[in-house]
C-alpha cells in the first residue's frame, strides 16, 4: 500500500496531512499527485464522487505556490456554493503550515467581504462559475499571474447550466501560462467537448469502471405505484436501524410537500432547495451536519459539496433525469470505505432506468421488498430487548409507584405491561396501520 511518504512532499504539508489523519492516498490520489508534481500540464481526471478527488489536486496546488506572492496564482471553479466552501476549507486545513490560505466566492454572499478579500490579496481562490464570471466582468479579480485553473466536477458545472460562465473563464485564463487540470466523476460529451477545445495534450487519468461508485455501497430498488412512495419512503426509514440520510426529489414544490408530509407523520426532516435563501440553506445544512435533524430533503441541488460525515442512507424518491446524477447522489453515502446504502423508489413504467444505471455503472442494483408494518415493529422490538436487559435502576421505579399504579397493573399480563410500553417506546410502527395515508396532497410526478 503506498503513503503519501512516497511523494517526497514538503515537509509543511507532509505535517497538515498527518494532523488531518491522512496516510494512504485513495486510488485517484496515487495517480494524480505524481503526474500534477512533476511540472507545469494540462490534466484530465476522472474519479467517483467522494473518493478524495479535492487532495488529489490540492496537494500538487499548494507545493506549487508561492506562499509570499499575493496575486491569485491558482483559481478553481465549483458547481455549488457548498462544494466551494468545503473545497476553500481543506486548502486551508492542508495550506496552514505553508502560510496558504485561499478565499471563497460565490451567489448568496455578501460582495463587501469578497471584495475585500480579492484586494487584501489571496493567493487561491475558490467560487461558484457565475459569481467568478461577475468579478471578472467587475475587475474586481485579476487572473494576470494565474498558474492553474482548477475544474472541480465539471460534469455538474455543465448538467446545471454553467457551460456558458465555465467557457467565460477559460477564455479569462492566461493562454500559454495557465495550466487547466479538469477533474470529474462522469465524462460526457459535453465535458469532452470542454477538454478537447481547452485542454492541451493533457495527462490523463480515469480510475477503473466499475469504481465509478464508492465501493462501500448497496444498491436497492423498489417497486410501487406513485400514490404509494410516501408511505413505502416512511416504512423504509423505519425500516432502518439507524437513518441519517438525504431523499432526493425531482422538484422544489416536491420537496417542500414532502418535507411537510414526513413533519405531519412525527419525522424530524428538513429541506434544501434552489429558492431558499442563504441563511436558510445554512440552518438546514447545520442542523443536519449536527444531527438535529436526520432526515434531508433535497433537490439535486444538494448532491454536490455536502461536507457531512457518516451519511447512512440516500432514497431517490425518484430516478433522476439525467442518470449521471444518480451517480453523484449516492455518492453521498459509502464514503471514504465506509458503508451505504442507496435505495430507490421506481415505478413499473420506469423499471427500464434500473437496466440502464446498472449498465452505466457496471453494478448490480437488487430488487427489495417493502417491509410491512408488522415487520418493522418485530425488528423495532427485538432490537429493543438489549435496551431492556440494560435497565438496573428499575428498582427506584418501583419504589415511586403509588397504589393507583399498582392497581391498575395487578390484572395486566406481563405481555400486555410489555406491550403497553414497547408502543410507548415505539410510536412510530404502532400507530399507523399498512393501510396507506391519504397522500392527495403530494404533486404527481412525471419522472420516476
Amino acid at each position: 500500500m503506498q503513503k503519501f511518504s512516497d511523494f517526497k512532499l514538503s515537509e509543511p504539508l507532509f505535517r497538515a496531512l498527518n494532523d488531518l489523519g491522512f496516510h494512504s492516498p485513495t486510488p485517484i490520489q496515487v495517480e494524480a499527485i505524481p503526474l500534477l508534481l512533476q511540472g507545469p500540464t494540462d490534466f484530465l481526471g476522472l474519479a467517483a464522487t467522494g473518493t478524495g478527488k479535492t487532495a488529489a489536486f490540492a496537494i500538487p496546488l499548494l507545493e506549487q505556490i508561492q506562499p509570499k506572492k499575493s496575486q491569485v496564482q491558482a483559481l478553481i471553479l465549483c458547481p455549488t456554493r457548498e462544494l466551494a466552501l468545503q473545497v476553500s476549507k481543506q486548502i486551508d486545513l492542508l495550506g496552514r503550515y505553508r502560510g496558504v490560505r485561499s478565499l471563497s466566492v460565490y451567489g448568496g454572499s455578501n460582495y463587501q467581504d469578497q471584495l475585500y478579500g480579492l484586494k487584501r490579496g489571496v493567493s487561491i481562490v475558490v467560487g461558484t462559475p457565475g459569481r467568478v464570471v461577475d468579478h471578472l466582468k467587475r475587475r474586481t479579480l485579476d487572473l494576470s499571474e494565474l498558474q492553474t485553473l482548477v475544474l472541480d466536477e465539471a460534469d455538474e458545472m455543465i448538467s446545471m447550466g454553467f457551460q456558458e460562465d465555465l467557457e467565460t473563464v477559460l477564455r479569462s485564463v492566461p493562454q500559454g501560462q495557465s495550466k487547466t487540470w479538469l477533474f470529474s466523476a462522469t465524462m460526457g460529451s459535453e465535458v469532452l467537448k470542454v477538454a478537447h477545445r481547452y485542454l492541451k495534450n493533457p495527462k490523463k487519468v480515469q480510475v477503473n469502471r466499475h469504481e465509478i461508485l464508492p465501493s462501500g455501497m448497496e444498491q436497492i430498488y423498489y417497486l410501487t405505484q406513485e400514490s404509494n412512495k410516501p408511505e413505502v419512503l416512511c416504512k423504509l426509514i423505519d425500516g432502518a436501524e439507524s437513518f441519517y440520510g438525504i431523499v432526493f426529489c425531482q422538484t422544489k414544490a416536491l420537496v417542500v410537500d414532502l418535507q411537510q408530509y414526513l413533519k405531519n407523520r412525527g419525522y424530524g426532516a428538513d429541506c434544501l432547495h434552489g429558492d431558499m435563501e442563504q441563511p436558510a440553506r445554512d440552518r438546514a445544512m447545520k442542523a443536519f451536519r449536527e444531527r438535529k435533524t436526520a432526515i434531508l430533503v433535497a433537490t439535486d441541488v444538494a448532491c454536490r459539496g455536502l461536507d457531512v460525515q457518516d451519511i447512512s442512507h440516500v432514497i431517490n424518491y425518484s430516478i433522476p433525469r439525467e442518470l449521471d446524477h444518480y451517480v453523484h447522489r449516492i455518492g453521498r453515502t459509502g464514503r471514504n470505505g465506509k458503508f451505504g446504502i442507496a435505495l430507490s423508489l421506481v415505478t413499473p413504467s420506469h423499471r427500464s432506468l434500473i437496466r440502464r444505471i446498472e449498465k452505466m455503472t457496471q453494478t448490480t442494483i437488487k430488487e427489495g421488498k417493502i417491509p410491512t408494518r408488522k415487520e418493522i415493529a418485530t425488528k423495532k422490538i427485538a432490537q429493543s430487548l438489549a435496551f431492556f436487559k440494560a435497565q438496573h435502576s428499575y428498582g427506584r421505579a418501583v419504589e415511586l409507584l403509588d397504589d393507583t399504579w399498582k392497581g391498575f397493573v395487578s390484572e395486566m399480563s406481563h405481555e400486555e405491561i410489555i406491550g403497553r410500553f414497547l408502543s410507548l417506546m415505539h410510536p412510530e410502527v404502532f400507530s399507523i396501520s399498512d393501510k396507506n395515508q391519504s397522500v392527495r396532497s403530494l404533486p404527481r410526478q412525471k419522472a420516476s
